[in-house]
Order: C-alpha cells, then structure tokens, then sequence
C-alpha cells in the first residue's frame, strides 16, 4: 500500500469527490495544511460528525497540519446544505458555548501539543469582526447570484414554496469561502475537506482564492454514510449517539457499535478506527468464517470508543459488561460501579436501615423487582435472584451491610437481565 495520504483515504473509503488531477502528487510534495469545519449546533458533535474527524486525524498522522474549525461565526447562520427548512436561530452566547465544548471533544482526535502539529481555530474570531458594507464590496462581488442558486442546498428550498430560504442562509456560502480565503491567508491553509453535501462550499472557497490571490488550493469530500439497511448512521431509537459521555454514556456507545450489522462491520473498522490494512483484513476473514464470534464488532466498540473516551473508560464498559451478562463475580472498581449506576436504576437504601437489616423479600418489592411480598418468595424459591452476582435461595435473608461488597454498593439480580443497583445513603 502506499504511503500518501489520499491513498490511505481511498482503501479506507473516505472519497467521495476530490479536485485537481494531480492531487496525490500534490499532497505527497510537501507538508500541506488542511481544515475541516464544525458548526456548534448542539454542545457535542454525534458519531455522524466523526468521518470529517477522522480523515483530518489519517492526515496529521501522515504529516499534514490539521485546522480543526469551530463555525462560531458560520453557527449563528446555519449552514443551509441538507436541510429541508430554516434552522433556529441561536444566540451568541449560546453559540459560544456550544463551540467552546465541540473544540475540547475535537482536541481529543490529534495532537495539539504544538501549534505547529495542529490547532482548533473559531471562525467567530474573524467573522464578528466584518465590516458590512467591505464584505459585500470586496468578497461578494466575486460571487454570482446566478451560480449559487443553481447549488442543491439553494435550489432545493427554492423549489418548496412554503419553505423558501432567507438571505440570512443564502449568505452562508459566502462566509464558509470566505472561510477558506482566510485560512489560506493567514494559515498558509490549502485543503479544505467536508461531507459531499459541502461540495459547493468548497468550489466557492476555492475560487475565491484563486480569484483574489492567485493560489490554488484543493478541496475533498466524504460520502454521507448510511447503514446496510439504509437506516441514517449513528441513530438508535432514542436519538443520536453523542460524543459527550453526559449525553450519551461510554457503555451506550461501546452496545451501539457491538451491534454493527456483519454487513458492516468491516466497512465501519476502516472508516473509524487507525487499525492498519492487513489487521482489518484478518478480521474480515473472522467474520466470514465465524460470524457469531463477533470478534470484529468487539474489536471495532473498544477501539472506536476508546478514541472518543479513553482506554479507561473502555475497561470499564467491559468490566461492567461481565457483570451484567453474569460473567464476573469479583468487587469492580469505584468507576466500574459508577458506570453501572448510569446503566441500570438505582435504589437508595438509608445505611442505618442496613446495618439492622432489611429483608430480601423485602428488598424485593421496594426496588420494584416484584409487586408484592409473595412474588417476591416465589422469585428466591424459584432461584431467580441474585445478589452481586451470587443466587440467593434463603427467603428470611436479611441484607445487610456486610453484602455491600462494591464499596458503598451491591448489585440485585432477577432473571437474567433485570437489574437494580443497591446503594447505601448515609
């Protein structure tokens, strides 16, 4: 395999589109800088948003300079591309949240250490700061009305009567060239990358630079990804999967990727992990050859969730994994019991109480594993209760202080997936 950089985007599927006939030699004939942007609609990005993520990450470790782009500028626009109607509009403030915590979960993908290796810029830094009347004269007389409504994210909203677009949104493709312009300026900036549906962007961009500058630069897009069933990638029926482990938790991400489809699972290991080509193929064989292993789909959730969260974190998802599928009877650790908490409900019992003792059946009904006390003896006769993971057979059991062998914790079992964590209050 080669080592250039579009090479290694290109076995890995990252291509959808690429400008200039010549770009591999491009990219391989020096160090080059690249950006890709972010808008700060919500204060964390989803697992849709990591393919830009991602590709910028294969660049800086190919020797590229990667700009990570806040849109805290472009966010107070929204960007018209994919959508069907006007997005709401978000405050200043809220705008500037939202970009302060996407930079933070960004900075984890590369290495920041220097500014030479790599930066997280925002827009808003350049863009609040326009003067009007200069924008329109010197950067808006380079664009044609008659091009961009020609664009998809244009025409579209134009053809739907009831829809329509503002001029507020109509100017996006402005500030996102403008964008572009700036960075090649200020930056030496001479890639910039972005899903399909930011194709136009990017030509714009591109010729605004060659129009006022006279240098070139160079643009790549990423396919929009869906899954095997055609369904919307990185949706559950709850929602998004969220990069933010208060929106969605480390253990919610690890189950979503552990139930990548077999049809794409080897797909999803090049796109998502930095797992070299020949790693990969070994297990594309094991999924060919032995496909109820899922040795790629466990492969494939430690690695993507230990990029987003840490090595830690993914220890502990597995840890509490045996647990709730019965494997593992030994005391987790104070996080591992932490993670549980977030997973499984929770019921609080006063110290005090425990230290005297309340009865198992008891405990039954008050964690309302059972609705009264004689479906709560049918359950202990019937040897389907379990505490931290050992079968319980004795109905007059008191629980005490002495069972809270997870530190300030112990976990309640019935049958094998209904679960409630113990806790002692003080």
């Amino acid at each position: 395999m080669s080592d250039s950089f579009l090479e290694e985007l290109r076995w890995r599927g990252f291509l959808e589109a690429t400008t200039g006939d010549d770009l591999d030699q491009f990219l391989s004939a020096s160090r080059r800088t690249m950006y890709v942007g972010f808008d700060p609609t919500a204060d964390s990005l989803h697992l849709g948003s990591l393919i830009p993520v991602m590709a910028l990450a294969h660049a800086q470790r190919h020797g590229h300079k990667p700009l990570v782009l806040v849109g805290g500028g472009t966010g107070l626009i929204g960007d018209p591309s994919g959508k069907g109607s006007e997005r709401t509009l978000l405050t200043l403030e809220h705008t500037a949240n939202n970009a302060v915590s996407i930079g933070k979960q960004l900075s984890r993908f590369f290495d920041l250490s220097d500014p030479e290796k790599g930066e997280v810029l925002n827009n808003a830094d350049w863009l609040l700061p326009l003067d009007l009347l200069g924008f329109l004269r010197d950067i808006g007389k380079h664009f044609s009305v008659n091009e961009m409504i020609k664009r998809d994210s244009v025409r579209t909203r134009l053809e739907e009567r009831d829809q329509g677009i503002s001029y507020t949104e109509f100017s996006y493709m402005l500030l996102q060239a403008y964008d572009f312009y700036h960075l090649f300026q200020s930056h030496n900036c001479e890639i910039q990358m972005g899903g399909s549906d930011q194709w136009g962007n990017i030509l714009s961009g591109r010729e605004l630079i060659r129009r006022i500058l006279g240098g070139r630069s160079e643009g790549i897009t990423f396919p929009l990804l869906t899954t095997s069933t055609g369904k919307k990638f990185g949706k559950t029926e709850e929602g998004a999967v969220w990069l933010d482990a208060a929106r969605t938790s480390p253990y919610q991400m690890y189950q979503y990727w552990l139930q990548t489809a077999d049809s794409d699972v080897v797909k999803y290991l090049k796109l998502f992990t930095f797992l070299d080509q020949a790693t990969i193929a070994q297990l594309e064989t094991a999924v060919a050859e032995n496909p109820a292993a899922r040795q790629a789909q466990r492969v494939l959730a430690a690695e993507c969730t230990g990029i987003v969260h840490g090595k830690e974190a993914v220890q502990s998802v597995e840890a509490a994994s045996r647990i709730l599928f019965g494997e593992w009877a030994d005391s987790p650790s104070p996080e591992v019991v932490e993670m549980l908490a977030r997973e499984v409900p929770v019921t609080s019992i006063p110290r005090a109480e425990l230290e005297t003792g309340i009865g198992l059946v008891d405990l039954l009904v008050r964690c309302g594993v059972a609705e009264s006390k004689g479906a709560a003896r049918k359950l202990i006769e019937g040897g389907g209760v379990s505490l931290s993971n050992i079968r319980q057979t004795a109905v007059q059991r008191p629980v005490t202080t002495a069972d809270l062998t997870w530190g300030n914790a112990l976990m309640l079992r019935s049958g094998k997936k209904n679960y409630r964590l113990i806790q002692a209050a003080c």
